[in-house]
């Protein structure tokens, strides 16, 4: 079984959680790899494909849009995965990583376009010393730093759950209806 992980990410913690995550599949014993959506991969050349990005201000990177936009034929036609990386915690009107308004504004155009088996929010990572120019500038502001706290939060547990369910669902035969 031929995967490829494909994201999008800025500053490295979704380019992070797509290598762990194709790392996994490889010990489930699928061929995987990730590759960023600027390396323009062809999803035609694989068996499953598994798609992240990392979300500004409740939207994917253009780039990771554009992707999904540009090879929807071929995606609608294979066993797909999608997966967000940002919120570094939960704010107080947000009661669980799994909450619905955690969900990219993008999330229900691609259900609706390509059918993806699945969509999963990931914690993200901040990395003063990797911000670019603007976000720098933004994070001196105290508002902006109180809501964007320094420090690693991605679950690795929780990640690897996840690419172990996808692995399950690329073994187990599909049910033909009689």
């Amino acid at each position: 079984m031929r995967v490829i992980v494909v994201y999008a990410s800025r500053y490295g913690s979704t380019k992070g959680i797509a290598e762990f995550i194709a790392e996994k599949l490889r010990q489930h014993g699928a061929q995987a790899e990730a590759r960023s959506v600027d390396a323009a991969p062809d999803p035609g050349d694989y068996n499953a494909v598994v798609i992240g990005s990392a979300v500004y201000m409740g939207h994917w990177m253009k780039e990771a849009v554009e992707f999904v936009r540009r090879n929807r034929t071929a995606l609608t036609g294979m066993p797909v995965w999608l997966f967000s990386s940002g919120p570094l915690e939960l704010g107080p009107e947000i009661a669980s990583i799994d909450d619905p308004k955690l969900e990219p504004e993008e999330i229900s155009g691609f259900r609706e376009m390509i059918h993806p088996r699945g969509h999963r929010v990931f914690f993200g990572a901040l990395d003063p010393g990797k911000l670019g120019f603007m976000h720098r500038t933004l994070r001196k502001l105290p508002a902006a730093r109180a809501i964007l706290p320094e420090g690693d939060f991605r679950d690795w547990n929780d990640i690897e759950a996840w690419a172990g369910s996808i692995a399950h669902a690329l073994a187990t035969p599909p049910v033909i209806p009689a």
